[in-house]
């Protein structure tokens, strides 16, 4: 890697940007919806099984591969191999997996940017202006687009910034606000009338559902996607990561900690579910289906807060600051990949290309916008369930087929130099390479 190349300062700095990246919309936004959707507790117990089955072995090989090369997805991918017909199809392998980041982040953006609009209306409503708080909250072109720009904004103003002085920064700084917001509205809630009977949804499996091949597949794409692997994000940030760190260990550290706040959002959406039906909010319909699945924290939530007061104004800014401060941390890292992948191969400023990725998604994100019923939906179920898994499986494979076994070895050594008397090496390897290729496509297959 060039001397030139980003890197993380220490291994909280990169540990906490990582699980940044991880946490996510997709955590406290996607997680909980699917789960409210699938029945719950067993939504909750599969989701756990597919973290620790398929998106752990697979968030190790993903980092593995950015460090063991320390270059941009398209290099690092094609320099596993010294064959021709391996290193181009691992290129086209980096740049399919950075055009579907950057499907996502075109439809994060605009999650994100009605997260920032329910933020700013409970302080447009405290500020005495309720026509822009209706603004705010009502869905229309002109607020979409203009939300999901600002967005985008505050995604490149960070990115541009580097990876010490930006990325790791603020990841730094938000990662652990985060946490504290979430337990003390996780605590709150749990007062409110009706929250248990949400907390014994969630932490109840019902065991019936648990095969569900629906239900099944969406823990899957649900956890490759929270814990952003298949869409070359941890890639480029192993890349940064010093050879110094036990991969391993690194990689629990940040699943863990995703999955922590998973775990902590579904206990305070669910019980908030609950809670705004004890307060006359109409949450299922007459078949017992969850109604409005999709923008349950939309619309759900802030009839909740709606029926609060005053007091309410104050519990939704808290609410949806956590949720945006969830979403920038995701979104620096889907930026970061096509940024520094553009920025290696052309050899122009970090600034200049955070600005062409930056615009360039914005205006995919535009066309999502103005065809929003035809694209939406289709982007999402492209992108996060089926490509993200099969994206990391095929990392996975490129790495454990294709380098051979002993620079693997030294790879995982660096950090760990006695790895290869432990069982993580006895059986990671191989796992990745037979086990985990049979569960992927079964469940695809099955869903």
């Amino acid at each position: 890697m060039a001397a030139t190349s980003p890197a993380f300062s220490s291994r909280i700095g990169f540990i906490l940007a990582a699980a940044g990246s991880a946490v996510g919309v997709g955590n406290i936004w996607g997680f909980p919806t699917q789960a409210a959707s699938n029945g719950g507790g067993a939504f909750l117990l599969v989701y756990l099984v597919m973290i620790l089955a398929l998106a752990y072995p697979m968030l190790v090989a993903e980092l593995t591969i950015g460090r063991l090369r320390q270059q941009n997805p398209v290099e690092a991918l094609r320099n596993l191999s010294e064959r021709k017909g391996w290193r181009f199809f691992g290129a086209f392998t980096g740049i399919v997996a950075l055009m579907v980041l950057s499907l996502i982040l075109s439809f994060y953006a605009i999650v994100s940017g009605w997260l920032l609009a329910f933020m700013f209306a409970p302080l447009a409503e405290l500020a005495g202006f309720p026509h822009a708080a209706e603004w705010l909250t009502a869905f229309s072109v002109e607020r979409n687009l203009i939300m999901m720009g600002l967005f985008l904004l505050l995604t490149i103003h960070v990115v541009r910034s580097g990876v010490t002085d930006g990325i790791e920064r603020w990841s730094s700084r938000l990662m652990p606000l985060l946490f504290v917001l979430l337990i003390a509205m996780v605590i709150y809630i749990m007062t409110l009338p009706g929250a248990t009977d949400g907390l014994k949804m969630y932490l109840t499996p019902d065991f019936s559902r648990v095969f569900d091949p629906n239900l099944v597949i969406r823990a899957m794409g649900q956890a490759f996607f929270s814990l952003s692997i298949g869409a070359a994000c941890m890639m480029t940030y192993g890349a940064y990561l010093s050879k110094q760190e036990n991969l391993p260990k690194t990689a629990g550290w940040v699943a863990g900690l995703d999955t922590t706040v998973a775990f902590l959002a579904g206990l305070l959406i669910l019980p908030a579910m609950f809670a705004a039906q004890e307060l006359g909010v109409v949450i299922y319909d007459d078949a017992g289906a969850l109604l409005s699945s999709d923008t349950l924290v939309f619309t759900v939530l802030p009839a909740m807060f709606d029926s609060m007061g005053s007091a309410g104004l104050w519990v939704a800014f808290a609410f949806f600051a956590l949720m945006v401060i969830a979403a920038i941390t995701s979104s620096i890292s889907m930026l970061e990949a096509p940024v520094n992948a553009l920025r290696e191969e052309t050899g122009q400023p970090r600034s200049q290309m955070a600005w062409i990725v930056g615009l360039s998604i914005g205006a995919v994100s535009a066309l999502i916008i103005y065809n929003f019923n035809a694209l939406f939906g289709l982007v999402i179920t492209f992108t996060t369930v089926y490509m993200q898994p099969l994206l990391g499986l095929t990392f996975g494979l490129l790495l454990t087929w294709v380098l051979r076994q002993n620079y693997l070895l030294k790879a995982l050594q660096e950090g760990a130099p006695e790895i290869q008397k432990s069982w993580f090496w006895k059986i990671w390897p191989w796992y990745v390479k037979f086990i985990c290729p049979i569960l992927i496509l079964l469940v695809i297959w099955r869903g």
